[in-house]
């Protein structure tokens, strides 16, 4: 059982739906009430595999940050965007977050 254990198999995590590259651990969800460009997207305390982009401000539903947009690593795909700064101060919870659009992930066992 050891080997399954470490192989992480049998624990739930998001991969990228195109190159099946692993991003997130189901234990780091945090949320799945969020909206992006193509959709609902899901938060979570920490991703793996990814490539962080350029920082940029953005106005969002629930105001200005800056972002960094996310990319596997694998095949380069953009997987949505992860909090750097947030300018109210009741929205200082998501920095350091990641989101990850729902549309380009899959949940694995």
């Amino acid at each position: 059982m050891g080997e399954r254990e470490s192989a992480g198999l049998g624990h739930p995590l998001y991969s990228c739906r195109r190159c099946r590259n692993p991003l997130a651990l189901n234990a780091d969800l945090i949320s799945k009430s969020y909206k992006a460009k193509s959709g609902q997207a899901y938060m979570f305390r920490h991703a793996m595999n990814v490539v962080i982009g350029a920082k940029e401000e953005r106005q969002l539903m629930t105001g200005q940050y800056t972002i960094s947009h996310i990319f596997c690593s694998r095949c380069g795909d953009e997987m949505g965007w992860t909090y750097v700064t947030a300018f109210d101060a009741t929205q200082k919870f998501k920095e350091g977050k990641y989101i990850l659009e729902k549309a380009k992930i899959l949940k694995e066992y």
